[in-house]
């Protein structure tokens, strides 16, 4: 049994709601979740649009492998509303997004799925709420705890 940690995060429509619903569909299609953390209200980062994220993270058990995981996320994403994946550092509003942030220590590079998620450790969106459930988990590539990268982001991000 694998141990992961997703982000979740939604910005239109009932944003608590599908957060919730993607929730459950983890559990159904990838395995048991045994702790997510609160919602966080965010603005979005990367483009403009008047619709606020809300945010969260979830640890999840899992036997898929890391792209049995990726096709599962992309098909709740899919059920959920979800259109189009971002490309490169292009944003847009959305119904859900689902992102691999960690699975166990692995360190994964391939076209489609790289782990740890590259981006998180500039993220407090990702960080704030992954802080809330793992604090001491320790990231394989930077060899920080992810409550040390959260509180060196955060006092480094103005107006946080």
């Amino acid at each position: 049994m694998a141990i992961v940690y997703l982000a979740l995060g939604a910005n239109l429509g009932n944003k608590r709601e599908q957060l919730l619903i993607a929730i459950k569909h983890l559990t159904e299609k990838a395995g048991k979740i045994p702790a997510f953390s609160d919602f966080y209200e965010t603005t979005p980062r990367g483009y403009r649009s008047p619709n606020l994220y809300l945010n969260a993270a979830v640890q999840l058990e899992t036997s898929l492998s890391p792209h049995e995981l990726l096709a599962a996320t992309q098909q709740i994403e899919h059920e959920l509303g979800r259109t189009a994946k971002s490309k490169g550092r292009h944003y847009a509003d959305r119904t859900i997004d689902i992102d691999i942030l960690m699975y166990d220590e692995l360190i994964l590079q391939t076209p489609d799925l790289v782990l740890p998620h590259q981006l998180m450790h500039e993220r407090l969106f990702v960080l704030q709420p992954l802080a809330e459930i793992a604090p001491e988990l320790q990231h394989p590539v930077l060899k920080k705890t992810i409550a040390t990268l959260f509180n060196d982001l955060k006092c480094n991000t103005p107006s946080y």
